[in-house]
């Protein structure tokens, strides 16, 4: 299945204040993100530290797919949304079933 990376940066709206009504917002974007988690979608994400604004893997059939999954998301209307679209690379360690190795323990 093809795997789109995506990045996302949050454009909240200067002057939109109402903090219940973006508490609200974030909370039903939370949900919306663990269902196309739960479906399979949504593979990863990482948080772009000091920002608002993440990178996330989708795996999803076609480009139609993933745009009905973005434009699902409550934070939408409120995204500057970029998608690079991946292809496998013959020397992808995961697919030449190279593990890679440990993270060290930090001691202490």
């Amino acid at each position: 299945m093809p795997e789109f990376l995506v990045h996302i940066e949050i454009v909240w709206p200067p002057g939109r204040d109402d903090e219940q009504e973006r508490e609200e917002i974030f909370a039903a974007e939370l949900l919306q993100g663990q269902r196309l988690a739960g479906a399979g979608h949504l593979r990863r994400l990482w948080r772009i530290p000091g920002r608002w604004a993440n990178w996330s893997l989708y795996d999803v059939p076609d480009a139609t797919v993933l745009h009905e999954a973005l434009t699902s998301l409550p934070l939408h209307p409120w995204m500057d949304i970029q998608v690079h679209p991946l292809a496998e690379h013959p020397n992808d360690p995961r697919a030449l079933g190279i593990d890679p190795p440990a993270p060290a323990k930090e001691t202490s």
